[in-house]
């Protein structure tokens, strides 16, 4: 499985099983951790085999089940880590969904200093759980391309692409409050979604670049 196919293949998941993830799984995992970390200078980490407790609070309340494996977006205090943090944490879901793994993206809910006792940066952005679902999850309800895009004059096929692509991507309550505006080869992202803007940001942008390919555009 790609990046591409993984997109269609991601959805959120709540539950999962007892199984463990294999050494040579967390291996890849934190091997493209490692490369995100240095490339974006970020300082996302991998947690692996823990109990619900010293991390989930209230989250374990309610719909968390089996729950040990998670990573911890973090990084430095700059003014655009929030959407840094979205666009490398969708990054690794993507790709841990193309090695098998499931995941479900908490931007809250959980215990903020749990998780600062396994990350080195100032900024810490939400966890991101991972492991095997006790189901691959279901569809979320989506808008159309209208609502989310316009182009000035007739859309290529990549930008089509690319909107498509971002329709599937995860934002802050499913909200999907974007607007993506393509002129030529230029192309603009907004998102209005209060605390989660910047994050959603990064996230959508990631998923328009596979979509439509980086080679076809360039950011405004």
């Amino acid at each position: 499985m790609g990046i591409k196919e993984a997109i269609s293949a991601r959805h959120m998941v709540r539950k999962y099983t007892d199984r463990p993830i294999p050494a040579d799984i967390v291996a890849k995992l934190n091997a493209r951790i490692e490369e995100i970390n240095k490339k974006y200078g970020v300082n996302i980490a991998l947690v692996t085999n823990v109990e619900l407790s010293p991390i989930w609070g209230i989250i374990r309340l309610f719909r968390a089940k089996g729950v040990k494996n998670y990573l911890v977006l973090s990084g430095p205090d700059i003014s655009n880590i929030e959407e840094l943090l979205g666009y490398t944490g969708i990054a690794l879901v993507l790709y841990a969904q193309t090695i098998g793994l499931n995941s479900w993206w908490i931007g809250g809910t959980y215990s903020k200093s749990a998780a600062r006792r396994n990350c080195e940066g100032t900024v810490l952005n939400g966890i991101i759980a991972v492991g095997y679902g006790a189901s691959q999850g279901v569809p979320h309800k989506s808008k159309t391309p209208e609502e989310v895009s316009r182009y000035d004059g007739n859309a290529p096929e990549w930008f089509t692409n690319g909107v498509n692509a971002t329709l599937l991507a995860p934002t802050a309550l499913n909200k999907q409050n974007f607007m993506i505006v393509g002129k030529g080869n230029e192309v603009s992202i907004t998102c209005d979604n209060g605390r989660w803007s910047n994050t959603d940001l990064g996230i959508v942008k990631y998923h328009f670049e596979v979509g439509a390919g980086k080679e076809n555009f360039t950011w405004k």
